[in-house]
């Protein structure tokens, strides 16, 4: 009951001096992630009420983290539009990571450098902006899309990869921040140790479980139902197998738009449904964003 009544104490002192973070921390504790990526925010921010359009797309289907890309070098109108976009959705308890992405990045030297400077300018951000602070780090990083890295069963880049992690780990939890990263499930199919340093380099990943459905396969939607219900509880079972009961990270499952179109919603749904009871399911996440900006258009 102490440790209760501090805590509350200290979100009351926090929220008070105008920090949503105590709130934004409880309701990550007391509910699965719902996820968004936004992509391309340099243009999609730019829009008439952009932050407001976002904020009430994530009310109306249940997203409470929102990962938002950051140019590596924005001006000071971009850095504007992501400071009041943090606002906006925190008011609203809902978080916001800071999106960063490469291919190279597994490699040491100037491209895995580029990388963790970018964090850095994120841990700047956030000492320049009190009140509008990321709440984490979300990483893409893809070396598996060079053509060296293709193929079943190669993960070479897999050492190069989970360094690149725990060196932006060690920045974004030194900015109090937290940090998740995308996978593609070609990486749980190594090896028990290749799969043991994957999942306890960062205390979060996402698996971008995609191409398990079509839009227009012909299936019925309990069909669809049925194969990811599958497919996740394969892939869940595959990262954790032979890991230790703690230590590994929490895992959220990625689905996109054009694997499922309208029956988006309830494919994500189905995976709480299905997955909540299983201790390492963290939530799902939604790609992307962007995807309903360009029907909105057409």
């Amino acid at each position: 009951m102490l440790r209760m009544n501090v805590r509350f104490l200290v979100c009351v002192v926090a929220m008070f001096g105008g920090s949503f973070g105590c709130a934004l921390t409880a309701q990550a504790q007391s509910a699965p992630a719902h996820g968004l990526w936004v992509w391309k925010s340099t243009m999609v921010l730019a829009q008439n009420r952009a932050a407001e359009t976002l904020r009430d797309f994530c009310r109306a289907n249940g997203v409470n983290e929102v990962y938002v890309s950051v140019p590596s070098q924005p001006d000071a109108a971009q850095l504007g539009r992501l400071a009041h976009v943090i606002d906006v959705l925190h008011r609203s308890n809902i978080r916001v990571e800071a999106l960063l992405e490469s291919e190279n990045a597994d490699e040491p030297g100037k491209h895995r450098d580029k990388l963790l400077d970018h964090v850095r300018a994120i841990v700047e951000f956030n000492r320049a902006h009190p009140q509008y602070k990321f709440d984490g780090v979300h990483l893409d990083i893809e070396p598996q899309q060079r053509p060296e890295n293709k193929g079943p069963g190669n993960l070479r880049f897999l050492p190069g990869l989970v360094d690149a992690y725990r060196d932006a780990r060690k920045i974004a939890e030194a900015g109090g921040m937290t940090i998740n990263a995308d996978i593609q499930n070609k990486l749980l199919k190594g090896d028990l140790n290749e799969r043991r340093t994957l999942m306890t380099a960062l205390p979060r990943l996402t698996l971008m479980l995609y191409e398990v459905s079509s839009a227009g396969d012909g299936d019925t939607l309990e069909q669809r139902k049925e194969k990811l219900r599958a497919a996740s509880a394969k892939f869940l079972a595959m990262a954790y197998d032979g890991l230790p009961a703690s230590g590994a990270a929490t895992m959220t499952i990625g689905l996109r738009t054009p694997d499922y179109g309208d029956q988006l919603p309830a494919m994500l749904a189905s995976l709480d449904k299905e997955n909540g009871a299983y201790r390492h399911y963290a939530g799902w996440a939604r790609h992307a964003y962007n995807d309903v900006l360009g029907a909105a258009a057409n």
